[in-house]
């Protein structure tokens, strides 16, 4: 049976212009997930995991390779076509959580929903479903500012998921939080995947990376390898130990 790809990349390469210098960061990178399934990349510093996932977010444009998001190529479209994508099939979570300050958590919520067209009372009701999934009703009526780092984050994964995205990319979304928000964010994680969620996300600590049932490994641009270990135990997200 032919795998059911929801990302696809074939030989991927990203390089930058340093002032002179040319720095390879993506070095033919072939990568598939799929549909439904939840993948960690790791790697050290500087391996080039998370140009790697602003790539498939279409937050960048790789310098040469394809990208196939269910079956079609869309590295080559422009930032119009890829706002769309992102409006309607790719969430975004990022480790700096990105929300919009003078707005409260409803409205960061809702946001996305209303720029993609949806009626103000169906983006109202996705809001207030993610608010209560996620265990942050409370924070409604209050400002980023105003609410914890591991609220914060609940936060940004209730705006990436409201239109219902058939993927969420999620760069070191633990990364600002203390252990006891790890758990709670990893948990959420793992809850949204067994609803069927395709998630990728980048990390660089091996207890959330534990938490997917697939791990890619990078270094130097390149994938170094794939390991498939199946589903995490069910209390792997909320209890993650020390790595092997």
């Amino acid at each position: 049976m032919v795998a059911d790809l929801i990302i696809e990349t074939r030989n991927l390469h990203k390089s930058f212009d340093t002032g002179g210098a040319v720095a390879r960061v993506l070095r033919g990178v072939d990568l598939g997930v799929e549909r439904g399934a939840f993948v960690a990349i790791m790697g050290p510093s500087g391996c080039g995991k998370s140009t790697l996932l602003h790539l498939l977010g279409g937050l960048d444009r790789p310098t040469s390779g394809e990208i196939l998001l269910s079956g079609r190529r869309v590295d080559g479209l422009g930032e119009g076509a890829w706002a769309v994508i992102r409006r309607r099939e790719v969430g975004y979570m990022f480790q700096s959580f990105n929300l919009i300050a003078n707005m409260t958590a409803a409205e960061n919520i809702e946001l996305p929903a209303l720029v993609a067209g949806v009626s103000a009372k169906e983006a109202r009701r996705r809001r207030d479903e993610l608010l209560a999934q996620l265990g942050i009703t409370s924070t409604a009526s209050l400002t980023p500012g105003e609410v914890s780092g591991g609220q914060q984050q609940r936060i940004a994964l209730a705006r990436a998921l409201v239109n219902e995205p058939a993927i969420l990319l999620a760069d070191e979304p633990t990364g600002n939080l203390d252990s006891a928000s790890t758990r709670e964010v990893l948990a959420m994680l793992r809850e949204r995947h067994g609803r069927g969620q395709t998630l990728v996300l980048v990390t660089h600590d091996p207890n959330v990376a534990a938490a997917a049932d697939r791990v890619v490994h990078m270094i130097d641009g390149r994938i170094e390898s794939a390991v498939r270990d199946g589903p995490a135990p069910a209390d792997a997200a909320a209890t993650p130990g020390p790595a092997p």
